[in-house]
């Protein structure tokens, strides 16, 4: 099931319909054939389940369905800010899901029984229909989280969006220029994107980031081939690999190829110097940035006795 009808089945609480299924890119062959093999559950007529689907009741479920609610009962609004983001089933870790967020042309700005209005005249630009649903387009909604929330949950955010293809730096810049307020914590955070992949990275790259510890390279680490690849960072300067749990990997389409005919590495890579040490970090670690940070250090500490090249932390300068 693609990320925008899981979505759908769950405003719905758990089900969707045909309708909800074509409109997520499914024709009716695939549909078809999914509830024949058993991969779907007919609920009723044109109503359907997937058959692994358990519906857990988590803050992200009970925004998107009061979230479906709003927009049923008001036809004047859209889906703005972290709302529009979880409709574009973009990951929303970090992000504050107490209140839904909608945008309007008039009316009382504000946040009212869980429902924060912002008010915008007029709602656009940057406004779409699908599948009866009225929000921003992914780049106004990452810009609008990007000028609102905190920078390292909008980082992950804004990576998770460029990674899926659903915006670029070019649209998100255009976007956050476009925004009543908040333009430029916006553009910060837009330009601190380093091309992750997945939650964990987003995050460890934030945190080395803040603590002003060198960039990782944008080469992968040299693999052992008995060892294989692992979800991992090089730091070839500081001839240290740092390896990582590759927790909550964003979505994208594009294609992977095969196992047995891999991607080559590129001739730099294999040329790389060997890494001396290695050091793991775990997604529990991630939520404390100090043990992090003083783990990373002591790492590239001992890279340098071993090479006899001495690190220089400017930040401790």
């Amino acid at each position: 099931m693609n990320p925008q009808l899981a979505v759908m089945a769950t405003i719905r609480g758990g089900v969707f319909t045909r309708a909800d299924a074509r409109a997520c890119g499914y024709p009716d062959p695939d549909i078809d054939t999914l509830l024949d093999s058993g991969g779907w559950r007919r609920i009723r007529r044109n109503t359907y389940a997937a058959h692994r689907a358990l519906t857990l009741v988590t803050d992200h479920v009970l925004h998107l369905r009061k979230l479906y609610r709003v927009l049923l009962l008001d036809p004047a609004v859209v889906a703005s800010h972290q709302s529009a983001a979880a409709l574009h089933a973009l990951p929303l870790w970090g992000i504050d899901l107490s209140q839904v967020h909608i945008t309007a042309a008039d009316g009382r700005s504000g946040c009212i029984g869980g429902v924060h209005r912002h008010i915008r005249d007029p709602v656009g630009p940057g406004v779409q229909l699908w599948n009866k649903l009225r929000m921003v387009s992914p780049a106004r909604a990452v810009a609008e989280v990007a000028a609102t929330s905190s920078a390292a949950p909008a980082v992950v955010l804004t990576e998770a969006a460029l990674h899926a293809g659903l915006v670029s730096k070019r649209t998100l810049k255009h976007a956050a220029a476009r925004l009543d307020h908040g333009s430029d914590r916006a553009f910060e955070v837009i330009s601190r994107c380093t091309g992750s992949a997945s939650i964990a990275e987003s995050r460890l790259r934030f945190i080395l980031a803040e603590a002003g510890l060198p960039a990782p390279s944008t080469l992968p680490p040299p693999v052992d081939a008995e060892e294989g690849a692992a979800a991992a960072l090089w730091f070839p300067d500081e001839r240290t690999v740092l390896e990582f749990e590759p927790r909550f990997p964003f979505w994208s389409e594009e294609f992977e190829p095969d196992e047995e005919d891999p991607t080559p590495a590129p001739a730099s890579a294999l040329t790389a110097p060997e890494p001396l040490e290695h050091c793991w970090i775990s997604w529990a670690d991630l939520n404390d940035p100090p043990l992090v940070v003083e783990r990373v250090r002591s790492t590239f500490a001992r890279a340098s006795r071993r090479t006899g090249v001495r690190y220089l932390d400017v930040a401790r300068i």
